[in-house]
């Protein structure tokens, strides 16, 4: 493979972390594999390469594969001029072997076949496959329709092990039928055609795709809903869409009376696209039957066979996972769109005071969180404003993100207090009658003063500190006020702070989600939200909150954000 010269060093470099779930892919593989970057080096392995190759995981991870492994006839180091997997390696595509060697951890020498071919890595990363099996000596020139026995076999490994690594890295359906698509056309068959049991258990023909060149065309005249499943059909779709069997089909199994709606739609399809040739398989979860692939050849002179459908049964039982679980997400996804949805509030009308508010969900989280905004009139005449961060990512903290903000509001109203009295009275409740364990707010009151001023007053729980912009772009935090976060039970006191709002400024509270990412600390992350905010006062209040929070928030952020802004009125 690749590397810095013919010398044949073991140089080892820092192996770069595993993909997720990559590992757990190469075990599901039924034979000896390992996956190296774009480089040549080894990022991994799973055990079957390890027990072949009487090597641990740790003696591959960062290791030139090629100097690692490689050995010709006499166990001497393959020169890299006469490697072919190193020449197919630098190429980009798929190559096999069947008499090379490589080196056992022993020292020993082992006949081996291989097969490689790019791989994608987190669905991006470019990388190559490799998968090894033992080639026994005996195994020569004179015998090679023997010896070329095992390499379909390393071919369907190579594309089951893909199609895991492809499909279990998205939680989209629709994405996951376009990889599923891909991974199948042209490559086994001129057509797809996937038809998906809905939850309702209405099926749609969801994707008829063909190959035209090097692109993919999609039919859509061809989709749409299909009729019901037929209780006793023994047609081959029908019994697909009910789990029974795979079967292989052509233009002559509907010639016949059809015997459903389901049949009759066949019938179009294979007049409509030519296919004379086609595979079904059901598409199965652990749970349930969610559909059918049916694989079709029409320009492919070759017909599918039984033999073909072992390979193709387990795509689609492979796509079924990757299906139910992208489904699951999107499930818990609405719900919890519509539980955030009525756990927002509206902002209240406010003579004098412009407000604003935002909520955007964490990209690959469970679309809700533990971040919340709230603005209500008090009894007393003054607005409160609350900005706060319930700790964790899912449906269980928005939960109690909803405890604590009607708690608060309950508190506020009831008693005519300062801000920390009233988070103190919170806190003290929180750990007994919520089920939040820790989380961080600001909790403020704003009122117009007798001089026409807005004076804020405000008390800080752990949270990050509002900011202040002047109407001419001066920004400031206000770092006072400031107390240990909610639920720690040690109950220090709290302390409030005060500060009159200059005509026309803008007071920014938000969530941390707004200004943390992953390699950058909290001090770059509340510059770089000071920087843009001055630059953006003079903007209407509704483009300034928009424009923070796309130019802020960093695009490695895995974190929900909240913001609320109110822009005092101007000079009259």
């Amino acid at each position: 493979m690749a590397g810095a010269d013919d010398t044949g060093t073991l140089g080892r470099r820092p192996p770069a972390a595993p993909a997720a779930g990559l590992s757990r892919a190469l075990d599901a593989i039924g034979t000896a594999a390992y996956v190296v970057d774009e480089e040549g080096h080894v990022i991994a392995v799973n055990t079957h390469a390890e027990q072949l190759l009487g090597r641990p995981a740790e003696e591959f991870f960062g290791r030139d594969a090629h100097d690692l492994l490689h050995r010709d006839a006499h166990g001497h180091a393959l020169p890299r001029s006469r490697c072919s997997m190193r020449q197919a390696f630098h190429a980009g595509r798929t190559a096999q072997s069947e008499g090379d060697h490589f080196e056992c951890g022993d020292g020993s020498l082992l006949p081996v076949s291989w097969l490689i071919t790019p791989y994608y890595v987190d669905g991006r990363e470019a990388g190559t496959l490799v998968l090894v099996h033992a080639r026994r000596p005996s195994e020569t020139d004179g015998r090679p329709e023997e010896a070329a026995e095992p390499m379909p076999e390393l071919e369907r490994l190579a594309l089951l092990a893909e199609t895991t690594t492809r499909l279990t890295s998205t939680l989209d359906v629709e994405e996951t039928l376009r990889r599923l698509v891909a991974l199948v056309v042209p490559r086994l068959a001129d057509w797809a055609v996937v038809d998906l049991i809905t939850e309702r258990d209405e099926v749609w023909r969801t994707a008829v795709v063909h190959a035209e060149g090097d692109a993919l065309v999609r039919h859509e005249d061809l989709q749409g809903p299909m009729p019901p499943v037929p209780e006793e059909s023994p047609m081959p779709l029908s019994r697909a869409l009910r789990g029974v069997a795979s079967a292989l089909a052509g233009p002559q199994t509907y010639q016949r009376a059809p015997d459903s709606g389901i049949a009759v739609e066949q019938r179009r399809l294979f007049e409509a696209t030519g296919i004379r040739s086609a595979a079904i398989a059901p598409i199965r979860s652990t749970r349930a039957v969610l559909g059918a692939l049916t694989l079709g050849r029409a320009e492919d002179p070759v017909d599918f066979t039984t033999v073909d459908l072992p390979l193709i049964e387990d795509i689609a039982r492979r796509a079924g996972l990757a299906l139910d679980n992208a489904r699951l997400y999107q499930r818990q996804r609405k719900v919890a769109e519509t539980m955030q949805n009525h756990l927002l509030p509206q902002m209240p009308r406010v003579p004098g005071l412009q407000m604003t508010a935002r909520y955007l969900p964490a990209p690959d989280a469970s679309q809700v969180g533990g971040d919340w905004y709230d603005a209500f009139t008090l009894s007393d005449g003054a607005t409160a404003l609350a900005v706060g961060d319930v700790v964790g990512h899912d449906l269980e903290a928005a939960a109690g993100m909803a405890q604590l903000r009607n708690m608060l509001r309950a508190y506020a109203w009831a008693h005519q207090e300062p801000p920390s009295r009233i988070v103190a009275r919170l806190d003290a409740a929180v750990m007994h009658i919520t089920d939040v364990t820790m989380a961080t707010m600001i909790f403020a009151r704003i009122e117009e003063r007798d001089d026409g001023h807005w004076e804020l007053t405000w008390t800080n729980a752990g949270h990050p500190p509002p900011l202040l912009i002047s109407h001419d772009g001066l920004a400031r935090y206000l770092t006072d006020g400031h107390g240990i976060l909610l639920g720690t039970g040690v109950g220090a006191a709290r302390t409030d702070a005060s500060a009159v709002l200059p005509p026309g400024s803008t007071l920014l509270l938000y969530t941390d989600g707004l200004i943390e990412a992953a390699g950058r600390s909290l001090d770059e992350g509340l510059r770089n939200l000071r920087r843009h905010a001055a630059a953006l006062a003079h903007r209407p209040l509704a483009s300034f909150t928009d424009q923070v929070l796309r130019r802020v928030r960093h695009i490695r952020n895995d974190d929900d954000v909240a913001l609320l802004a109110v822009r005092a009125p101007g000079r009259t």
